[in-house]
């Protein structure tokens, strides 16, 4: 029998790259404001509510016009590789939109003007409360919710290829590491995009916003790159097996009654909208509320620490913690694994060194990503062999609820002791992001065993759709209730964010209630949530 570029080891890795560097390309612009929102401020007077509408604006045409569905169905008829250049192509459209928004071009423009003047309601989206834009809103900011509402069509059409094209190629080999993989660089992409969105944005001494927007451009570039590679190498490895490309079953209304009368698919639902909603949202203020309530003094200028160079030897150590972190994995060899488990472990104390040194906030939640990425396959690996997924939410949901009341309560008392405030800041950052990889590696697993088979294609697009919901609501709220609580304030570093945390641990404790519902339910009807998913 003939073999195929899927039998080779080497392009079924080189094709996973390709698509993996896709979404860490697209997770790297989904936050490129976000370790910059004091900047956009001062040089574009957006306040928190502008910043917080813009962000969740992302996901706006995925929820209010159902593009996440329409994702689905063109998935379906165009299969993968043509969703995936498709995917690619309209995030490049949207993120030259909102450089383009961003730009010192724009302010000037007679576009400006017409966004200052127009758009400033919209009929029944403002009589229902979720309009995209509001009066007052700066038109820099509309402009650039426009962008990022056409980026996050492409990037959820993206994400849900790419899990798809995993399974095409990986199907009966090695298909748990490559999903964990894949994910593992993806979330690097949120380490990457806090690190060096600021180092654009201050680079040369001179302010431009601008330019960290016009670095994630380039890089979504690159991206579609990757998929036009993709796409031919997709089109031989059908050539060579003469398969049609697999298809799910379309998403079909007629689905709606099953799902939506099925008690283990709310369950989920909800546990995924509460999640997620208090990670993600928080990823976009999480540098600000750094910057709030830790003193940071800046290194003196002209040393090591206030140069360009150390940015770019602190991402290359932070390059070694994930590499040899997740290696050490799937080492069979102990002294191996352990040799790669101290280098991780040596470099991520590096890594936080040079954080403080630095005193940068942005550094400092970089390493938002860097547990997840090491625990990530461990927890897989568990759920797979032990099972206890259930009790995983649980546990997931108690570590999320007791980072945020710590970055609520705890931090602000520490934030005249310059190193122990940033030693409580790093350790509950590096928590959250374990308590990140905990839910998913034990939610996504269990749909199965909770949504009739039938219908599993329907249920999920549906998960989806309602986290976007959450996805896009919730940084709007943060945004409103930081300018609510904090009238007058002019300083972007002196916010106080105390009730926006408390509302994102308030989630964890509505996500802890349904983990211990669930924990009941799965008793009850026997689902085996807390079998092994291998027997």
């Amino acid at each position: 029998m003939e073999k195929t570029l899927r039998d080779s080891a080497a392009m079924r890795w080189t094709a996973l790259l390709l698509l993996a560097m896709a979404m860490f390309c697209s997770y790297i612009f989904m936050d490129i404001l976000s370790p910059i929102k004091d900047l956009m401020l001062e040089t574009r007077g957006w306040d928190s509510t502008a910043f917080g509408t813009m962000q969740g604006s992302e996901v706006f045409l995925n929820v209010f016009a159902f593009f996440l569905i329409f994702a689905g169905i063109i998935l379906d008829k165009m299969g993968v590789r043509f969703t995936a250049v498709l995917s690619a192509a309209v995030m490049v459209v949207g993120a030259l939109v909102k450089w383009y928004a961003v730009s010192d071009i724009f302010t000037n423009s007679s576009l400006a003007t017409w966004f200052t003047h127009h758009l400033n309601y919209i009929p029944v989206f403002d009589e229902l409360g979720v309009s995209p834009f509001y009066e007052g809103m700066p038109a820099s900011a509309k402009f650039a919710a426009c962008g990022f509402m056409i980026f996050g069509c492409g990037c959820e059409m993206a994400g849900i290829t790419v899990s798809r094209g995993i399974v095409k190629w990986f199907k009966g080999r090695e298909m748990a590491l490559a999903m964990g993989s894949e994910m593992a660089l993806a979330r690097l992409g949120v380490a990457t995009c806090m690190i060096f969105s600021p180092f654009f944005a201050r680079l040369g001494g001179v302010v431009s916003v601008s330019r960290s927007v016009a670095f994630g451009v380039v890089l979504m570039c690159i991206a579609l790159i990757m998929t036009i590679v993709y796409f031919f190498m997709d089109k031989k490895l059908d050539a060579q097996t003469g398969e049609a490309e697999e298809k799910d079953d379309p998403f079909r209304i007629s689905d709606l009654g099953k799902i939506l009368t099925d008690s283990g698919f709310w369950l989920v639902a909800l546990l995924c909208v509460l999640y997620y909603s208090a990670i993600f949202p928080f990823q976009k203020y999480a540098v600000n509320m750094l910057q709030c309530n830790l003193t940071l003094t800046a290194p003196e200028a002209g040393s090591f620490w206030a140069g360009n160079s150390v940015t770019i030897v602190q991402y290359i150590i932070m390059l070694i913690v994930a590499a040899t972190g997740f290696a050490s994995n799937f080492q069979k060899k102990s002294v191996s694994k352990y040799c790669l488990l101290g280098i991780s472990i040596l470099s991520l104390i590096a890594y936080c060194y040079m954080g403080f040194m630095r005193q940068s906030a942005e550094a400092i939640f970089a390493v938002f990503p860097l547990l997840a990425v090491l625990i990530t396959p461990i927890l897989g690996s568990y759920v797979d062999h032990k099972g206890k997924a259930a009790t995983m939410l649980i546990l997931g949901s108690l570590l999320l609820i007791a980072c945020h009341l710590t970055f609520a309560f705890v931090l602000p008392a520490f934030k005249d002791n310059a190193v122990g405030g940033i030693i409580i800041a790093y350790l509950t950052i590096l928590v959250l992001g374990s308590s990140f990889s905990l839910v998913p590696a034990s939610l996504w697993p269990s749909v199965p065993k909770l949504v009739d088979a039938k219908v599993i294609g329907s249920a999920y697009a549906l998960i989806f759709w309602i986290q976007n919901i959450g996805l896009w609501l919730f940084p709007l709220l943060i945004g409103k209730v930081l300018d609510n609580t904090n009238p007058g304030i002019t300083d972007p570093t002196q916010y106080n964010y105390t009730a926006p945390l408390v509302m994102l641990a308030s989630l964890g404790v509505a996500a802890l209630l349904l983990g211990l519902v669930l924990k009941v339910v799965d008793r009850k009807r026997g689902l085996g949530l807390e079998e092994p998913n291998i027997k």
